[in-house]
């Protein structure tokens, strides 16, 4: 982390600044088998892409606020640093009718039709796979994205010191979440840059630190579980073998 580094959004442009080509997040659902891995640049390549989209096509401005209705998975992570880089604040697991927009995945479609702005929806299919349907009232986020800029930069100045995201009955600043997770890093015993291994959910703080924010704020990757119940003791253990794990993330408290 930089001196300069103050919100997710400045961490990730330092991490592609150093080094874009390293692993950034490796995302595993263990009900599909599915297993995606990305470099800090094509994850900064989506959060490009999806930033445009929310300030460009759905008009969001610094100070909206985005219901995020969507479980721990790569692309939950993609819209967490979207939003920072264009000042909405992410309300994760949030009450879509008080929201400017809604993001929801495919379990919560009915929840996000509270929403009276604009509704995006994601299917969570392996590779970004599009709904074969999209549900009614909601643009596919599979679609519209992916023709979207890979460059991007905000209308208006994102204030390091607004609200960025609510998660859990309270509200962190872009530079709170940043300092936050550093403290995390360090309160944990992190090594350097960690290689960090996260089974929580992203529906508390601590889930969304060990699985984004503390590997991002120390020049780590993460590589974050979907439904790792399923899977049996050796084969835990082999997934961290070979992704040559260096922190594990405690149990939720």
């Amino acid at each position: 982390m930089n001196a300069t580094d103050r919100t997710p959004a400045d961490l990730l442009r330092s991490a592609l600044a150093a080094d874009p080509a390293r692993p950034l997040v490796t995302f595993y659902d263990d009900a599909t088998g599915e297993r995606v891995e990305l470099s800090v640049a094509t994850f900064a390549n989506w959060v490009a892409k999806t930033a445009n989209y929310l300030q460009g096509d759905l008009a969001a401005e610094p100070g909206d606020r985005l219901a995020l209705l969507l479980p721990a998975h790569w692309q939950t992570a993609v819209w967490l640093v979207a939003c920072s880089s264009v000042g909405v604040l992410a309300d994760v697991g949030g009450d879509p009718a008080a929201a400017d927009l809604v993001v929801s995945g495919p379990d919560e479609l009915a929840a996000a039709r509270a929403c009276s702005g604009e509704r995006v929806a994601l299917a969570l299919r392996p590779l970004g796979g599009r709904f074969p349907q999209p549900p009614e009232g909601f643009a596919d986020y599979a679609v519209e994205v992916p023709g979207q800029g890979d460059r991007f930069a905000p209308f208006a100045p994102v204030r390091a010191a607004d609200p960025a995201l609510a998660v859990g009955g309270e509200e962190l600043t872009g530079s709170g979440i940043a300092a936050r997770a550093l403290a995390d890093a360090a309160a944990a015993g992190m090594p350097e840059t960690p290689r960090v291994l996260s089974g929580l959910g992203y529906d508390g703080w601590q889930g969304l630190s060990y699985g984004l924010y503390a590997p991002l704020a120390t020049g780590g990757s993460v590589v974050l579980c979907r439904h790792p119940e399923r899977l049996d003791q050796e084969s835990a253990a082999a997934r961290k073998a070979t992704e040559k794990i260096t922190f594990t993330a405690p149990a939720a408290s």
